[in-house]
């Protein structure tokens, strides 16, 4: 049996010394596995990053035995920032989300569509913000839904509307723009607590409970902002 497909590359691992192992992101199949065989040689290896898009033909014998990919390259998005530190970051940090909260072979266009956003955003000046809700719509479609313009509380502090949220033994607040979404010129602070606001909110809802361990690789990005 076999299909044909458009995916992004999330992941990949040593299978033996010619071969690999990865997961694509498809759009019509979702998050699906298999090996490619002669994965090291100059002309596939050179197109093999995290966060590239490729046509791809799926081989398997049954739904319960790994298949096996031939593969054509579509659109090298990732070699465009290998001299760009925060955005090369943010690839591999957000296919590595796609990969964890995904399930496998469960379509969601929704989620294929917003990979496609993910390389249209960088082009602008405020990519950063744009970037964390990606993250909140990623979270959303995988239905962990923050829905922090219902949840958030106002007061005023030196004639400044602040936006906060309050539990029975915590007050957090909230960066105004994940609120005021039109608001531009985000500093570095307001960026990285937004940052931070999502991450423990993916962490405390969404991993924890899955035991899933907090992944590296958004901490690694997350750092590059503070």
């Amino acid at each position: 049996m076999q299909w044909d497909d458009i995916g992004y590359l999330i992941s990949k691992y040593k299978y033996n010394e010619n071969s690999l192992i990865t997961e694509f992101y498809t759009e019509r199949h979702g998050k699906c596995s298999g090996l490619i065989f002669g994965a090291t040689s100059k002309k596939i290896k050179s197109y093999l990053q995290i966060g590239n898009k490729l046509h791809l033909n799926y081989n398997f014998k049954t739904l319960n035995k790994i298949g096996y990919f031939k593969l054509e390259i579509l659109n090298a998005y990732t070699p465009l920032y290998f001299e760009d530190k925060k955005k090369l970051s943010c690839i591999i940090s957000a296919m590595n989300l796609i990969k964890l909260l995904t399930v496998e072979s469960q379509e969601n266009t929704k989620i294929f569509k917003l990979i496609d956003h993910l390389f249209l955003f960088f082009k602008n000046s405020e990519w950063i913000k744009d970037y964390i809700f990606w993250e909140l719509k990623l979270l959303k479609y995988v239905g962990y839904d923050l829905n922090l313009e219902k949840i958030v509380q106002t007061e005023s502090i030196d004639n400044k509307k602040k936006y906060f949220v309050k539990s029975n033994s915590d007050k957090k607040y909230v960066p105004n723009f994940l609120v005021d979404t039109n608001e531009k010129n985000i500093d570095k602070n307001n960026i990285s607590k937004g940052l931070k606001l999502v991450g423990d909110f993916l962490d405390k809802s969404v991993l924890k409970p899955n035991n899933i361990s907090y992944p590296p690789s958004r901490l690694d990005f997350v750092n590059l902002f503070k």
